[in-house]
């Protein structure tokens, strides 16, 4: 069997796990909130979460990258220890390591990204929390609605439908549709001198 036509019959599966990683990444952080995220969530910020995460901080995506080398090589390494013992006393042939590296690099790299999405949600959601009760927030945005009233707020996180945030001088998490917001302005932008 050729690399590419295990490719094609994995790949599917790997955004499925993909998906489901995103999925728990964004509940676990939600839920140290109090805010149920499958509540709120349609299918599409479902679907886009992995994206979204991955695409947040060039950081992670050097992460990841980190994580499918690194995983690559202890396949390798655990590949390369097993054909050296063989099978009984024989020496295994190219298929077979090929199939026990594609083996322990699938359970490797699987296992490395539960808890990479695991440990951003677990962090994040910890360092709110911490900065909640703290008041340690920064509240860079100014939300105008559609009344035309307006307020400064620390954006939460926010999806397709929603945002999710705290007024300055509350500790009370607001769940706002994005309907009812006129428009969103960067009061700080720490990317910008």
């Amino acid at each position: 069997m050729k690399i590419s036509d295990s490719f094609q019959k994995m790949l599917p599966f790997g955004y499925l796990f993909l998906v489901v990683m995103g999925i728990l990444k964004e509940s676990v952080y939600y839920y140290q909130l109090g805010i149920n995220y499958l509540k709120y969530a349609t299918i599409m910020d479902v679907l886009i979460s992995p994206i979204a995460t991955l695409t947040l901080h060039p950081l992670l995506l050097v992460a990841l990258g980190i994580v499918i080398v690194s995983s690559y090589g202890i396949s390798v390494y655990y590949a390369r220890q097993k054909a050296k013992a063989g099978k009984g006393g024989q020496v295994m042939s190219k298929e077979e390591i090929d199939a026990q590296l594609s083996s322990i690099f699938v359970r490797c790299f699987a296992f490395t990204l539960l808890c990479f999405f695991l440990g951003i949600g677990v962090g994040e959601g910890l360092g709110v929390q911490r900065k909640i009760a703290t008041g340690t927030l920064h509240y860079d945005y100014k939300l105008n609605y559609n009344s035309g009233d307006a307020e400064e707020v620390c954006i939460l996180g926010s999806n397709s439908i929603y945002y999710f945030y705290l007024s300055k001088g509350s500790k009370v998490i607001k769940i706002m549709p994005v309907g009812g917001i006129r428009n969103l302005e960067m009061i700080r932008n720490r990317m910008l001198p």
